[in-house]
C-alpha cells in the first residue's frame, strides 16, 4: 500500500501541474481554456519528436517543447480569446473557440502527410509511442522497501519546485501583484496603470508552458504518448481538480491534484482499473454536495 501511495504522489504531481495551468487562466480571465489539454498533449509529442527523430538530448528537447507550448498559449490568447474579449462576447464563446483550437491541434498531430513533422509518429497503425530506451536515464532506488524510479523522482521534484516558485511569483513579485489585481478588478487595474492585455498574454504563456511541461512529464512517466492523452487522460480530471480544490484557487488546484491522485490509486487497489475513474468522480460529487465551493475554497468568489 505504501508503494501505491507513492505512485499516487507521482501522478498527483502531474495532475497538480496541469490543473494549476487551468486555474491560473480561470482566476485571471474568468474563462476555462479548453485547448489546455491539447497543449498538454503537444508538450509530450514535441519532446518525443525531437528526441526520437532528431536525436536531441532529452533536456534541451524538453526546454524547447515547453517554450513552444508557451508560444501556443500566446496563439490561444491572440486568436481565440482577445478578439472575443474586445467584443464583450459571452463566456461560452471563449469555451467554443478554445475547443475549436484544441481540435485543430489534435488534427495536426493526427495527420500523416509524407515529410511532415509528425507523420512518422503513428506509422504502422500504432496508437501510441514511448520515449526510446535510454533517452532518459532511469535508475531505480530501493529505500525502506519502496521501489522508486529515477524518472518519477525527477517528476516529483520538478513539480514541487515549480509550484513553489509559482506560488512565490504570485504572492511576492510585481507580476504576481499585477495578476492578482487584474483577477480582482480589471477596470481598477487599468486605472492603476497595469497593462491588462499584457497580463492576459503573460498568463496564457505561463499556463500553457506549465501544461506542456505536465504533458511531457506524463509521457515520460506513463510511457504512453498519443494525440489523445490530453483529451482522454487528463482533461476531465483537470476540471475535476480545480472544482475540487476551489475554482480559481492555485493552492486548491495543487492540493486537489494530489488528492485526486490518491483517490484514484486507492480506487484502483480496492476495485480495479474498470471503476477507478468512476470512484474518483463519485468522491468529487460527494465533496461538492457537502461543500460546493470545494475543499480549499473559503469563498466562491476567491481568486488566486
Amino acid at each position: 500500500m505504501t508503494q501505491q501511495i507513492l505512485n499516487a504522489i507521482f501522478i498527483g504531481s502531474i495532475y497538480a501541474l496541469f490543473a494549476v495551468g487551468y486555474t491560473l487562466v480561470f482566476g485571471v480571465l474568468d474563462v476555462l481554456n479548453l485547448a489546455h489539454s491539447a497543449v498538454f498533449m503537444l508538450g509530450a509529442v514535441i519532446t518525443y519528436s525531437l528526441v526520437a527523430l532528431h536525436g536531441m538530448p532529452f533536456l534541451p528537447a524538453a526546454v524547447i517543447a515547453v517554450l513552444v507550448c508557451g508560444l501556443l498559449g500566446l496563439l490561444i490568447e491572440f486568436v481565440a480569446l482577445r478578439p472575443l474579449r474586445r467584443r464583450n462576447a459571452p463566456p461560452i464563446s471563449a469555451l467554443i473557440s478554445t475547443i475549436g483550437l484544441a481540435l485543430i491541434f489534435v488534427a495536426i498531430v493526427e495527420q500523416a502527410n509524407p515529410g511532415s513533422f509528425f507523420s512518422w509518429l503513428w506509422q504502422d497503425g500504432a496508437n501510441s509511442v514511448r520515449f526510446p530506451a535510454g533517452a532518459v536515464p532511469n535508475p531505480t532506488f530501493h529505500v525502506l522497501g519502496l521501489t522508486i524510479e529515477g524518472t518519477k523522482l525527477l517528476i516529483l521534484i520538478t513539480a514541487v519546485v515549480l509550484m513553489l516558485v509559482l506560488g512565490y511569483v504570485i504572492r511576492f513579485t510585481q507580476l504576481g501583484r499585477a495578476l492578482r489585481a487584474v483577477a480582482e478588478n480589471r477596470r481598477a487595474a487599468t486605472l492603476l496603470g497595469i497593462q491588462v492585455d499584457r497580463i492576459f498574454a503573460s498568463t496564457l504563456f505561463l499556463s500553457s508552458a506549465l501544461g506542456g511541461l505536465a504533458g511531457l512529464l506524463f509521457g515520460l512517466a506513463i510511457s504512453d504518448i498519443s494525440p489523445y492523452i490530453g483529451r482522454d487522460q487528463v482533461e476531465l480530471k483537470g476540471l475535476a481538480v480545480i472544482v475540487l480544490g476551489g475554482m480559481g484557487s492555485i493552492p486548491g488546484a495543487v492540493l486537489g491534484g494530489y488528492l485526486l491522485g490518491l483517490i484514484e490509486v486507492l480506487a484502483f487497489v480496492r476495485f480495479g482499473s474498470n471503476v477507478e475513474a468512476g470512484v474518483a468522480f463519485a468522491a468529487l460529487f460527494l465533496v461538492l454536495v457537502i461543500r460546493p465551493q470545494g475543499l480549499f475554497g473559503a469563498r466562491l468568489r476567491e481568486r488566486l
